[in-house]
């Protein structure tokens, strides 16, 4: 990262706002753009090329390319790109290509497209898009090269590049370099600094353990927010900052500022609650909790569970028990991760029966892909076996099979095992294997995404609108 000099400008890295698909609060890309309806669109794309009445622009085709990588994947994209005419091979097309090279970590693919770039024409767009590339795949040698290469071509960085910079910096635990990108993104022209550009920026902080550097920055992300369009986003997560670096005096001032400015929903009752928790002040989450049970804001059982999962890891069974039979006169249905608390809770208090009720009820609840932690699967498996009720274990273990916890492969060697004198150090040692093991902790995602994790799907030129 030699080429960074001291007198270089920068721009702004805004994180990736919850639930929105790119950093920029500005920025809105149409539902069809979306992961979710890539394939509806994929369809209604097909649709057109089928249809030879339609004249597909540049624009269009460049859409098509894009939609095909995320449904059908790369090959496809690349036959797709390959049988357009020469004449449809624009800058555009090359650059959805390079991007979808670049997702698959396809290093001398994406060389070869941004080589190929270097003759039609390059924009800021394809340098940051080799950029992440080679942090993701650790080529940081070639940063530097492409950092100079901009520099000597006068292309301009923006938010993207810099975001990209700065988490180079920080994978490399380069503290200086992260400040220096901060300090020269201030001055850079034409960049507009929001909430989002400083709690990006202390998030990377507090990962580098600079809580004084981190609180800094949180202090000039909170004095944009009444900037924002999204006030009460921001509130919410940097409440969880504020209790990520220990300042609960922070957290609970800036509760109050919270409440003085926008109304209180159920999500932000939840970045509360959690970050209390996460300072292990119990007794002030109660007390956010009790001031949503008399808001009459719609019955979210998230709210009260993230207390339930706090007091089964403290074994105050009897709190969570009450908690859920006040919960449940609401109204509520305790949810899969309600009884997978409630499993855990009971097995480091040793009440298996109970907890194995609950962890059965747990499983019939599990949304798929959900696993199960190891250690309390295999205390309940290990309490069945010793109590002499084999074939309980093995109906138990078939329904894990059944909800797709569990593969065959483990189902079948933890049901021989359950006829092993020693249950516990096998299964224990298979399941670790199996890299099986969630915690039991789900917790609201309030965070910014990685500026790269959804690199340049939004700064795709022309592909934020339907022309």
């Amino acid at each position: 990262m030699s080429h960074l000099r001291e007198d270089e400008s920068t721009s702004s890295f805004c994180p990736v706002e919850c639930q929105e698909c790119f950093p920029n609060e500005e920025s809105s890309l149409p539902s069809f753009m979306t992961l979710q309806k890539s394939l509806h669109a994929a369809e209604v794309s097909q649709w057109m090329r089928d249809k030879k009445k339609f004249q597909l622009s540049f624009h269009d085709i460049a859409v098509q390319l894009d939609l095909i990588s995320k449904v059908h994947g790369t090959e496809l994209a690349e036959n797709y790109f390959n049988n357009i005419p020469e004449k449809s091979k624009v800058v555009e097309a090359y650059e959805v290509l390079l991007n979808c090279y670049a997702r698959d970590e396809s290093v001398e693919k994406a060389e070869a497209i941004m080589q190929k770039m270097r003759e039609l024409g390059q924009t800021t767009f394809c340098f940051n898009v080799m950029l992440n590339l080679y942090r993701l795949v650790e080529k940081h040698d070639k940063i530097d090269l492409l950092v100079h290469e901009m520099e000597e071509k006068g292309i301009k960085y923006d938010k993207f590049t810099f975001g990209i910079l700065f988490n180079t910096y920080a994978d490399l635990s380069d503290t200086i370099g992260m400040d220096r990108i901060v300090q020269r993104m201030e001055y850079y022209p034409n960049i507009v600094l929001d909430w989002n550009t400083y709690s990006f920026a202390a998030k990377g902080f507090i990962k580098a353990g600079l809580t004084k550097k981190a609180l800094e920055m949180l202090k000039k992300s909170e004095g944009l927010i009444l900037a924002s369009k999204r006030r009460s986003l921001a509130y919410d997560f940097l409440l969880t900052q504020y209790a990520a670096i220990g300042e609960k005096d922070e957290v609970l001032r800036l509760w109050e500022l919270h409440k003085k400015t926008e109304k209180i929903y159920n999500k932000s009752y939840i970045s509360m609650i959690t970050s209390l928790l996460k300072l292990d002040d119990i007794e002030e989450a109660e007390k956010i909790f009790e001031e949503w049970d008399c808001s009459e804001l719609f019955f979210d059982f998230r709210v009260p569970n993230f207390l339930i999962g706090a007091y089964c890891r403290k074994g105050l069974m009897e709190k969570a028990e009450t908690l859920i039979n006040r919960a449940r006169m609401k109204g509520g249905k305790p949810i899969a991760q309600t009884w997978y608390y409630l499993a855990s809770g009971y097995v480091n208090v040793n009440e298996m029966p109970k907890a194995i009720e609950a962890l059965k009820v747990a499983v019939s609840a599990f949304r798929p892909g959900w696993k199960l932690s190891g250690p309390i699967l295999v205390a309940c498996l290990e309490y069945l076996k010793e109590k002499g009720d084999v074939e309980e274990a093995k109906e138990f273990l078939g329904l894990l099979l059944g909800k797709a916890v569990l593969s065959i492969g483990i189902h079948d060697k933890l049901s021989s095992y359950m006829e092993n004198a020693d249950l516990i150090a096998q299964a224990s040692r298979l399941m670790e294997e199996d890299a099986v093991g969630m915690d039991g902790e789900v917790t609201e995602n309030l965070e910014p995404k990685q500026i790269g994790d959804l690199v340049m799907d939004e700064e795709i030129k022309g592909m934020s609108e339907l022309k």
